[in-house]
């Protein structure tokens, strides 16, 4: 395997490299290695987040689709969208959202963090209830690591839908989880100058809030939001997204489907989730200096901007933004 060269200015941080090493023998599925993005003076030292997933719930190839040629080429497939984040004072990890492919990310997870072998997180934060989101939760149960008392962060409604539904309330009953309450707009303290703060947002709430959250640390912010209906709905809210992503350093939006006639025979027009080309329009006066910190994750398995040399990842690229890859770290 053949270790990727950090961009200019942008150092590998040290924990990457102990995951790098861990990692010689068997690149995981979709990953091609852990990088260390371009932000600036990113720190080697500290707290940092890292992708551990960039597809919508069902990942890529999705279930049902027997044609899609990306079944036999591991290089091709993609993990469900979620986020890890580390703090090595503390020895300890965290992760946004526990997806369907919770097995493989937890195991990333901890081969970047050079923790030590503990099979359980020390919590996880739930953006809402939709399948790709918290169905990994079901791997806490005494079926799988039959863990204890794992804090789960979760809005009220999303709380509320984990203690009364099975399976989920066997977690809380059996005490495999400790739910956790979030309040929009409230940091929840994860270590000495590390918080991570849910913003809510627009999407559909069958059974949840739907937020995104803000990770913080000692010198530089993430925004992780895997989903939204829309930006201008956001507007309606009183929030705008070039006001937030002028607070934070690097910002991981939702990026569902690349544009209109994606799938065939439909009318997207009415899809909850802005197209590509809808974010890359609304920024396109921004100076570079914003437009870089745009890295688009939940994509659908249709959308083409997943294959690094179509015509819609160049679109994307020649507008100063970039599709998020699995294992990238920004130091935080």
């Amino acid at each position: 395997m053949n270790l990727p060269t950090p961009r200019t200015g942008a150092p590998f941080h040290a924990t990457a490299l102990a995951f790098l090493f861990a990692a010689l023998a068997s690149v995981p599925i979709g990953c091609t290695a852990t990088t260390t993005i371009d932000v600036p003076a990113a720190s080697t030292a500290g707290p940092f987040t890292i992708v551990l997933g960039i597809a919508q719930d069902a990942g890529v190839p999705q279930a049902g689709v027997f044609s899609d040629p990306r079944w036999d080429d591991p290089a091709a497939q993609r993990l469900a969208v979620s986020l890890g984040i580390v703090d090595p004072a503390s020895s300890t990890r965290y992760m946004i959202d526990a997806t369907p492919d919770f097995k493989r990310q937890s195991l990333d997870l901890y081969r970047a963090s050079d923790g030590p072998p503990r099979p359980v997180l020390d919590g996880i934060l739930l953006t809402h209830g939709h399948m790709g989101h918290y169905t990994g939760l079901m791997f806490l149960g005494h079926e799988s690591i039959g863990a204890n008392g794992v804090p789960v962060w979760a809005m009220p409604r999303m709380a509320e839908f984990l203690r009364t539904n099975g399976p989920w309330s066997q977690l809380v009953a059996y005490g495999n989880i400790r739910l956790e309450p979030l309040t929009a707009g409230v940091p929840v303290e994860l270590g000495d100058g590390l918080s991570v703060t849910p913003l809510l947002v627009p999407h559909r709430q069958e059974f949840s809030e739907v937020v995104a959250f803000r990770v913080d640390g000692p010198r530089r912010s993430v925004l992780w939001l895997p989903d939204i209906d829309s930006w201008r709905e956001w507007d309606e809210w009183g929030v705008r997204l070039e006001d937030v992503l002028a607070t934070v350093d690097v910002a991981y939006l939702d990026a569902t489907f690349f544009a209109d006639g994606e799938i065939p025979g439909r009318d997207m027009s009415g899809f909850p989730h802005p197209f590509i080309r809808t974010t890359i329009d609304r920024l396109a006066d921004l100076p570079a200096s914003e437009r870089k910190k745009v890295r688009f994750i939940h994509l659908n398995h249709t959308n083409p901007a997943l294959d690094p040399s179509s015509p819609a990842r160049r679109e994307i690229e020649s507008a100063g933004m970039a599709v998020a890859e699995r294992g990238e770290i920004v130091g935080l």
